[in-house]
């Protein structure tokens, strides 16, 4: 096949497979394994999704694959505007021109970036799952390559992954502060120490250009600023040519500045009608979803098996990241409260939980419900200080009152600090935030 972009693309084959790999800090990324699909690398923009890309090829030279077998292909390039999706078999060709002996032979892999700048790209991609014996990873920053639409332009050949700001012990990590051994076993300095990165995680969040303390509030805060002007303007009114901007900005500040705060569609429509602002229930309940697939907040309904009460009662809504709630706070601080409560729902997200919140049948509220991917449920709450009695008392209650409903849950009352003797009543179980945060995956301690 000729093709003007033939030298090019080799070029960057070759220099690609000679570059040596960069030094990253690894992601706590959940992969599915499900042989034949392709993997799509997904999430908000400037989480980390190409340095992962980078991550997972290197862990596969590391096992003993060599970098000839392994091709990262960034299609974001001046010098391939133009390129058309027939274009894309040249790829192909010009690697196997460069490995034959991996062709049919062995199983390589292509870690395929910004490929959405190609049109019709998902049709060259299921053909590579169908014709050639390739592993194969997609992200990009694109609207459609940031959401779960990937999956669905692949027809189901597709998978996720999911990569979000920093997790606490990835920002540990990427400080080199990562503790060698489990927090409990820590001495009181230790601890300490970790309470004290706790709260400036809290503060700071998550995203990887975000951390460091040579960073300053306000620089952060315009960094942090300048994501979501891009995602409202690009993933969110210009892909789904929204004809009213300014109420979406109206929207995102009323639940960007209100974390773990009730949010009903109704009232905030009520308010836009109040004040003259022609706008439909429905439009808002799009703009809403929108918001959720470009990663930018999760809103959680009630636990319950009724729809209609999952219909009628309010949403809590939580920021994708911390970082974001001094951005859009009146008072440019975050409620470190309502920030522990969204790193805890965070936590639960990466654990594959469905995550509702609770209202009990005297009134009570827990901040969540987990269904855990392997059956088990959790009922969480949240509380920054329960060195109060009167504060702990009224978190138990909701816990104990919550259990009617949910008899087999394991109850945890998940706290930034408590008394070293602190006893709260069985079976509820009491956990230091710095301690759960940190704990394996699948739940051990």
């Amino acid at each position: 096949m000729q093709s003007q972009f033939r030298p090019i693309i080799r070029q960057k084959i070759l220099d690609a497979q000679a570059a040596p790999l960069p030094s990253l800090t690894r992601r706590d990324v959940w992969l599915p394994a499900v042989p034949g699909k392709a993997l799509a690398v997904i999430g908000m923009r400037r989480a980390g999704k190409t340095s992962f890309l980078w991550q997972l090829l290197a862990e596969r030279h590391a096992q003993g694959v060599p970098r000839e077998g392994l091709l990262y292909f960034s299609f974001e390039d001046e010098r391939l505007a133009g390129l058309q999706a027939a274009d894309l078999d040249v790829l192909v060709d010009e690697y196997f021109r460069l490995h034959p002996q991996w062709r049919d032979q062995r199983r390589c892999t292509f870690f395929l970036d910004e490929i959405q700048v190609v049109s019709e790209w998902e049709l060259f991609a299921r053909r590579l799952l169908d014709s050639e014996n390739i592993e194969l990873f997609l992200s990009g920053s694109s609207a459609k390559l940031l959401s779960r639409e990937v999956a669905t332009s692949m027809r189901g050949r597709a998978m996720e992954a999911v990569v979000t700001p920093f997790s606490f012990r990835e920002a540990l990590r990427h400080a080199g502060q990562e503790p060698d051994k489990p927090a409990p076993n820590l001495g009181k300095a230790g601890q300490s120490q970790l309470e004290h990165l706790l709260l400036a995680y809290l503060r700071n969040g998550g995203f990887p250009e975000a951390q460091g303390v040579a960073m300053d509030a306000r620089s952060r805060r315009e960094l942090l600023r300048g994501y979501v002007d891009v995602v409202l303007l690009r993933d969110v009114i210009e892909r789904h040519n929204l004809s009213q901007p300014q109420v979406l900005r109206w929207l995102v500040q009323q639940l960007l500045g209100n974390t773990a705060g009730a949010f009903s569609i109704n009232k905030f429509h009520a308010d836009l009608r109040s004040r003259g602002v022609p706008i439909g229930k429905d439009s808002l309940h799009q703009m809403l979803a929108h918001l959720e697939d470009a990663f930018l907040l999760s809103s959680i309904a009630l636990a319950c098996d009724s729809v209609r009460r999952r219909q009628v009662n309010p949403r809590k809504v939580y920021p994708v990241d911390t970082g974001l709630m001094a951005v859009f706070d009146p008072s440019g601080k975050p409620n470190l409260g309502h920030a522990l409560e969204a790193v805890v729902l965070h936590q639960l997200q990466r654990r594959g939980a469905t995550v509702g919140y609770v209202l009990t049948p005297s009134g009570y509220e827990v901040d969540f419900h987990a269904a855990l991917p392997g059956g088990e449920q959790w009922l969480v709450q949240v509380c920054l200080d329960v060195n109060d009695a009167a504060t702990l008392q009224r978190e138990v209650r909701a816990l104990q009152d919550a259990q009617q409903d949910w008899p087999r849950a394991r109850m945890m009352l998940v706290c930034l600090s408590a008394p070293p003797a602190l006893a709260v009543p069985a079976p509820i179980e009491l956990h230091r935030a710095i301690h759960w945060l940190l704990q394996p995956m699948d739940g051990s301690s």
